[in-house]
C-alpha cells in the first residue's frame, strides 16, 4: 500500500490552495485541522465535517478527510456528547482533517466558482463577489436563452445533490452578463456588486427569501443551484489532483444536506 507523508501532503495542499494568505472567516481554519500519525493511505473528500462524514470516512479506510466546511465552522464548543464521538472516531481511527473554505472556493483550475462555471457551459473573464483583497466568485458574458441555462443547471444540481430553484424566468429572455458565488452566494454585497456589474443573471447555491424579491424587483434572475450541490466540485478535484501527485486512492462522501 502506498502511503504519503501527512507534513509533505500538508505543504502541498497549503501551497496549491494559498492556504496561508487567503482572508476567510474566522471559524474557517483553513489548512491542517487535525493531525494523525504521520502518514496517509487513502483520501475521503466531503463537502462537510459531520458525524455521518467522520463515520463514512472511516468505513472507508481514509487516514486524510478533506472538507470545505471544517471542524469548528459552528464555533468552539465543548467536546462532549455528539463532538466528542467525533473527536474519539477520528483519533481511533487515525483520520487527520484538513479543511479549505474560500481558498477552494477561490482557486483558480480547482475551485467550486471556475469548475461550476464549466459545468454550466460558461467561460469566466473576471472575478466576482470581493471579499477583502480577494474575489470569491467569477463573471463573464455569453449570449444564451435564460431557460436553457436553468436547465443546464438543474441537471448539475440534480445530479450532485441538490435542487434547482429560480426566480421567474420571462419566455425569451437571454442571458448576457453573468456571475457565479457558489454556497451562500446570494447576498446583500452580491446583489449590489451584481447591480454595478450589470450582471443579469446571477448563479448561486442559495440564498434568503429577500433576495428573490429585490431580485425580481432589479430585473435580476437568480439560479439557487443548491449549497450543497455547487461546493462538491472543488474537494473532488483537490482529492483527485493530490492523488495523482502522491500515487494514493481517494473517494468522494456523497452526504446531501438537502440545502
Amino acid at each position: 500500500m502506498t502511503r504519503a507523508k501527512l507534513s509533505e501532503l500538508v505543504r502541498y495542499l497549503d501551497d496549491l490552495l494559498e492556504t496561508g494568505s487567503t482572508p476567510d472567516y474566522p471559524n474557517a481554519v483553513n489548512g491542517l485541522q487535525l493531525a494523525n500519525g504521520g502518514a496517509v493511505s487513502k483520501i475521503a473528500a466531503a463537502v462537510d465535517f459531520s458525524s455521518r462524514t467522520v463515520a463514512h470516512a472511516v468505513r472507508e479506510g481514509a487516514t486524510l478527510l478533506l472538507v470545505h466546511h471544517g471542524m469548528f465552522w459552528s464555533g468552539v464548543e465543548p467536546i462532549r456528547g455528539t463532538a466528542y464521538e467525533r473527536m474519539r472516531q477520528l483519533i481511533a481511527s487515525d483520520l487527520a482533517v484538513y479543511s479549505s473554505h474560500l481558498p477552494l472556493d477561490r482557486h483558480g483550475q480547482l475551485g467550486n466558482n471556475v469548475l461550476l462555471a464549466a459545468e454550466l457551459g460558461l467561460e469566466p473573464s473576471a472575478g466576482f463577489a470581493r471579499f477583502q483583497t480577494i474575489d470569491i466568485g467569477v463573471r463573464g458574458e455569453a449570449d444564451v436563452d435564460t431557460a436553457e441555462l436553468a436547465l443546464r443547471a438543474a441537471f448539475f444540481s440534480e445530479t450532485h445533490g441538490g435542487t434547482l430553484r429560480t426566480t421567474p424566468i420571462a419566455p425569451g429572455r437571454r442571458t448576457r452578463r453573468w456571475a457565479i458565488c457558489t454556497g451562500a452566494g446570494a447576498s446583500a454585497e452580491t446583489l449590489r456588486e451584481a447591480a454595478e456589474q450589470e450582471i443579469d443573471t446571477l448563479i448561486v447555491g442559495e440564498g434568503a427569501h429577500w433576495t428573490a424579491v429585490s431580485a425580481a424587483d432589479s430585473g435580476l434572475a437568480i439560479l439557487y443551484a443548491g449549497h450543497y450541490a455547487t461546493e462538491t466540485l472543488g474537494v473532488r478535484a483537490v482529492a483527485e489532483k493530490v492523488s495523482e501527485k502522491f500515487s494514493i486512492p481517494w473517494t468522494f462522501l456523497q452526504q446531501p444536506t438537502g440545502l
